[in-house]
């Protein structure tokens, strides 16, 4: 038993020295894995960069929009009082605290872009967004239609639902996309970024309601006419207009149309007075029974250089500089998106935006070598607080004659050099007996089909020969460019000057947003007034040039390195003016200023006109938003002065009420040299 007992530590002891023979070899083993070469680390590649870099900004948006929904919703206010004193009274708080009541109805005309559009019927790739908004609306919304907006071939199918047809400018077949209907419609764009609430805000301060309030929405994409045919629009505004007067005690409306909305308040007019078919059948005594007032806001009365490039180019100022920053970036073949082309193939079949290509042509905006606005001075002007400049009646500085020669008649210019010489000594060769042809090399972009590709390099060639484009050959540079277009613009828009009024040709729907050819209804008692922004630099002319010539891009582009000096009105390549960044104050401006003031040819009765200028000024601090005294195209919407003005007239009051004109420009200046038989 002892020899037993003495032997049963002997295997323990054996295990346990197999084991640090194991040990052991294993560490002979790590003590040769150094001298392996060490595995290769992964490469950091330009796609991961860019999903770090997209990540981060989404980051830090989710976290600002997070505290901005988490603080308090009187946090700015008192921030901003601590920085800059006592905020004024809103305007409905103001004006509530004197007494005004609502007294008129208020219809509001939306203008282009800031009415939602939302989709009724549409192809496989939009299922699932029966009713959400394809334009417009809440970011919950826009997520829900993630799937179509942001990801291939969502982009493509985007596009494809808020395009026309080319042919009709109606709906697609088997698209049905239409106007959001009420005062959401138009009151805010997105989230945060209001249009019409402020207003409608500060009317319901003194009373009005949804019942005394109307937001006439349109599908803003096609042609003012063609809004009758496919959705009785029009018909539905005149309807809605009378059952307010009725309910109201016989009150006639205040109209607040806005922006394009200007135009198509124009057109209506002209319709309700009509007799039917083409027109509503009301009489010519409608508006003179139904409407107090039409205050129009930044309205492009005679058109906006800005449409011509956007049709020309698919750009503006803005876009320019991208494109300039990221050369063919927006035009290459980019997961088969060619950006640019995508944005001109859809936007060339929206009608209404030919609503906008300048009326009038040399004789408003000037021919080669002169223009109203030339001696315009676009030095910074001086702050408020230190005014030393001299200043005219018409608000001109006195420093206006050593300002630049502008020759802003010349919309378009191939080449600085060509804008700023004198026409005698441009050599030109006339574009219209150009061949077309498609010689292009490429054809990997056929599926993305613009009508440059039509033209072929010797069409591009000789647009870009004729040098240079008043607002009077810009017709036929559009007709030569894009004939399929102007073929439908040319069905339901004129851009001329009328004649003689009593012509039968200007019954035509066709004249009636032109304010140039057609009359003001017959109604006296009615007042018109011009409300626009100024002290904004806005885009008049352009200096282009020759882009990389394949049918996968836009083979023209604005020339952003064209510049002046840091005062001269040249930057990037675009000639600017006074304005409220989107609508010139010629434009804004002239109809009452001069071409409605008192009795002429185009207003017989002589209802009175008012200019009602505000005077651009930026927001004090970053938490005041978007400013109380902004004169921006869009922004001027919540400015106090104008809010003020409307509810007063909308309480009344009459344009003498208010003071009459309130002008800060060279308007009555420019008018003047303007020579339009009235």
């Amino acid at each position: 038993m002892s020899m037993l007992r003495q032997r049963k530590p002997k295997p323990q002891l054996e295990e346990h020295e197999e084991e640090e023979e194991e040990e052991e070899e294993e560490k002979k083993k790590k003590k040769v894995r150094p001298t392996e070469d060490p595995p290769l680390k992964k490469r950091w590649s330009c796609v991961d960069s860019c999903c770090w870099f997209i990540g981060l900004i989404c980051s830090i948006w989710w976290f600002l929009l997070f505290l901005y929904n988490a603080m308090p919703a009187s946090f700015p206010q008192y921030v901003t009082e601590a920085i800059t004193g006592p905020l004024p009274d809103p305007p409905g708080v103001k004006l509530q605290k004197e007494g005004l009541k609502a007294k008129h109805p208020v219809v509001f005309v939306p203008g282009i872009v800031t009415g939602g559009l939302e989709l009724w019927e549409g192809h496989h790739c939009a299922d699932g967004l029966f009713r959400k908004r394809l334009w417009g609306g809440s970011f919950g919304e826009l997520y829900k239609r993630a799937s179509l907006s942001l990801i291939p071939p969502g982009p493509l199918c985007w596009v494809e639902h808020l395009s026309l047809d080319n042919e009709t400018g109606l709906d697609p077949p088997g698209i049905r996309v239409r106007p959001v209907t009420g005062l959401v419609a138009a009151d805010y764009f997105a989230p945060g970024y209001f249009v019409w609430a402020v207003l409608i805000a500060n009317l319901a301060r003194i009373g009005y309601e949804e019942k005394t309030m109307y937001m006439a929405s349109y599908d803003w994409r096609i042609s003012f006419q063609n809004t009758e045919v496919r959705d009785q629009t029009l018909s539905r505004i005149k309807s809605n207009i009378e059952l307010m007067v009725a309910t109201n005690g016989g009150k006639k409306v205040v109209v607040i149309p806005h922006s394009m909305g200007v135009l198509y308040f124009l057109h209506f007019m002209k319709w309700v007075e009509s007799p039917a078919p083409m027109g509503g059948g009301g009489g010519s005594d409608w508006c003179a029974k139904h409407i107090k007032a039409v205050m129009n806001i930044g309205g492009p009365f005679l058109g906006v250089p800005k449409a011509v490039t956007g049709l020309f180019s698919a750009e503006a100022k803005d876009v320019a500089v991208a494109r300039a920053l990221t050369p063919g970036f927006l035009d290459k073949d980019f997961f088969r998106l060619q950006t640019l082309l995508h944005v001109m193939r859809m936007t060339r079949t929206w009608d209404a935006t030919m609503s906008m290509i300048p009326k009038g042509g040399d004789v408003i905006w000037g021919g080669h070598d002169w223009s109203p606005e030339e001696g315009y001075d676009c030095a910074p002007k001086k702050q408020k607080s230190n005014d030393t400049m001299i200043t005219d009646s018409n608000g001109a500085n006195g420093r206006q004659s050593q300002a630049e020669i502008v020759n802003y008649g010349r919309i378009l210019s191939f080449g600085k050099d060509v804008a700023e010489a004198e026409s005698s000594k441009i050599e030109r060769t006339d574009f219209r007996g150009a061949v077309k042809g498609n010689n292009f090399a490429n054809g990997t972009c056929q599926d993305v089909w613009t009508e440059y590709q039509d033209m072929g390099i010797g069409g591009i060639k000789a647009v870009a020969d004729y040098k240079v484009y008043t607002a009077g050959s810009i017709l036929d540079l559009l007709h030569f460019i894009a004939p399929k277009m102007m073929k439908r613009g040319d069905a339901h828009f004129s851009y001329g000057i009328a004649e003689n009024l009593d012509d039968p040709e200007y019954q035509h729907y066709k004249y009636w947003s032109n304010p140039l050819e057609t009359r003001l209804p017959h109604a006296p008692e009615m007042e018109i007034y011009s409300m626009y922004g100024v002290g904004i630099p806005t885009e008049r002319a352009y200096v282009y040039k020759l882009s990389p010539t394949t049918d996968c891009n836009i083979p023209f582009q604005i020339d952003t390195s064209a510049d002046g000096d840091d005062d001269s009105c040249l930057q990037g390549g675009v000639f600017l003016v006074n304005g409220d960044e989107t609508v010139p104050v010629l434009s804004a401006g002239y109809m009452c200023a001069k071409g409605w003031r008192g009795k002429t040819r185009f207003n017989p009765s002589g209802i009175p006109t008012y200019v009602r200028e505000y005077d651009h000024a930026p927001p004090a601090t970053l938490l005041e938003g978007r400013g109380t005294q902004s004169g921006a195209h869009v922004d001027i919407m919540g400015n106090f002065a104008l809010i003020e003005d409307i509810i007063r007239v909308a309480a009344g009051a009459t344009g003498e009420d208010l003071g009459g004109d309130r002008v800060y420009s060279d308007i009555f200046k420019w008018s003047e040299k303007i020579k339009l038989r009235l």
